[in-house]
C-alpha cells in the first residue's frame, strides 16, 4: 500500500506539477541563445532590485541588468526608446498609471505568465498582468517620541491638537503622489469628512518635505515623530535600529505596480523567464521581507496585522486633474 501511495504521489506530481517548470527551462535555454541576460527598467528601490538580481541569477544562470529611475523618468525613457523603434529594455515595472499609458502607446505586449496562478483575479489586469504590489500611504510614528497609548488611532486623528507640530508629510502641491492621495481621500472617507480632514490637516500646520523618503527619514530619526508616508518604511527603518510603528487604520489608499514585457523586447525569452520568476513565491517573499505589500496569495510583509490591511486604489488623475487639485491645495495649505 505504501509503495502504491508513493507511486500515485509521483504520478500526481508529474501530472499536476507546474507546467511552468518545463516552460521556464525552455525559456532559460532560449534566453541563453539570446545573449543570456535580461534588462529591466523600474522604479523599485535599489536594495529590492539587488536582492532580486542575486536570486534570479543564482536560479537561472542568466544575468539581470536594471536601470532605476522615478516613475516619470521610467515612462520618458521607455517611450523615447519605443518610439524610435530601438528599445534596450525587455521588461518594465513601475506604477499603474504610467504602465497603462505606456501600454496605450504600444510599448508592451500581453504575456500570460504561469505565475499568475498565485494571484487573485482582482489583482490581474487584462492588459498588464499582475498588480504585483501595492504601495500604501498611511501614518507611521516613532515610539521613542510618541507612546503607543498616545499615538493616533486613525488617519483622522493626526489633525487633533495634541499632534500639532509633531506631523510631517510630503508637500501637498509639489509632490504629485501626495496631491493624488489627498484628492482620493473620498474613496475611503465620506466626501464631507474627507474635505474636512484636508482643511483640518492644513490648519494643523504639518512640516512639508519634498517627498516620501524625507518624511520617513524625519520620523525614523525622531525629528518629527509622526509622518504621512509609505507604511513599509516601518520595517525599513526598524531594520536600521529605529522603533517605529504604523497607525492601524486598515483601509489605506495606495497605488498598484505592474510588470510587463516590452512589445519589441530585444530578448523576449529572457524577459518572459524573468517575469515568471518575478511573480513566483520566492521573489514575492524577497520583496515582502523588505516591507512591500505584494499581492501573491499568502505572502505578507513581516509587519504586525499586515494581513488585515485593505488596499484601495487612488484615482487616476490626468494632467488637468492634477492642475485643478494643485490650485485647490495651494489655497488650502499655503495661503
Amino acid at each position: 500500500m505504501r509503495k502504491i501511495s508513493i507511486l500515485l504521489y509521483g504520478w500526481l506530481l508529474l501530472v499536476y506539477a507546474p507546467w511552468s517548470f518545463a516552460q521556464t527551462s525552455q525559456l532559460v535555454a532560449a534566453a541563453k541563445k539570446e545573449g543570456g541576460k535580461i534588462v529591466l527598467y523600474t522604479s523599485m528601490e535599489t536594495f529590492t532590485a539587488d536582492a532580486l538580481k542575486k536570486a534570479f541569477e543564482t536560479k537561472t544562470g542568466l544575468q539581470m541588468e536594471y536601470w532605476r529611475g522615478g516613475s516619470t523618468e521610467v515612462i520618458d525613457r521607455v517611450l523615447g526608446e519605443h518610439r524610435v523603434g530601438k528599445p534596450l529594455f525587455d521588461v518594465v515595472a513601475t506604477t499603474g498609471d504610467h504602465m497603462h499609458l505606456m501600454f496605450k502607446e504600444g510599448a508592451f505586449t500581453k504575456y500570460e505568465s504561469p505565475s499568475l496562478k498565485g494571484f487573485a483575479k482582482d489583482a490581474i489586469d487584462p492588459n498588464l498582468g499582475a498588480r504585483y504590489r501595492n504601495v500604501l500611504y498611511g501614518v507611521i510614528y516613532n515610539k521613542a517620541g510618541i507612546k503607543a497609548a498616545e499615538a493616533p488611532k486613525s488617519l483622522e486623528d493626526v489633525v487633533k491638537p495634541e499632534y500639532r507640530g509633531k506631523l510631517v508629510m510630503p508637500h501637498p502641491v509639489n509632490h504629485t503622489l501626495t496631491t493624488q492621495w489627498l484628492g482620493s481621500l473620498d474613496k475611503i472617507l465620506p466626501k464631507p469628512r474627507a474635505e474636512k480632514f484636508i482643511r483640518d490637516l492644513a490648519a494643523a500646520k504639518p512640516v512639508f518635505v519634498e517627498s516620501i523618503v524625507p518624511a520617513a527619514d524625519r520620523v525614523g530619526t525622531g525629528e518629527t515623530p509622526i509622518g504621512i508616508t509609505f507604511v513599509r518604511f516601518v520595517l525599513t527603518y526598524n531594520k536600521q535600529g529605529a522603533n517605529l510603528d504604523y497607525v492601524r487604520d486598515y483601509t489605506m489608499l495606495g497605488d498598484g505596480q505592474y510588470i510587463s514585457l516590452a512589445a519589441k523586447a530585444p530578448r523576449p525569452s529572457a524577459g518572459k523567464a524573468f517575469i515568471d520568476f518575478f511573480l513566483e513565491e520566492e521573489s514575492m517573499k524577497i520583496q515582502a521581507d523588505t516591507g512591500e505589500f505584494v499581492n501573491r496569495r499568502g505572502v505578507y510583509p513581516p509587519l504586525q496585522d499586515a494581513d488585515k490591511i485593505k488596499f484601495v486604489q487612488m484615482y487616476s488623475f490626468g494632467k488637468e486633474d492634477f492642475e485643478t487639485k494643485k490650485k485647490e491645495y495651494q489655497k488650502i495649505f499655503l495661503q
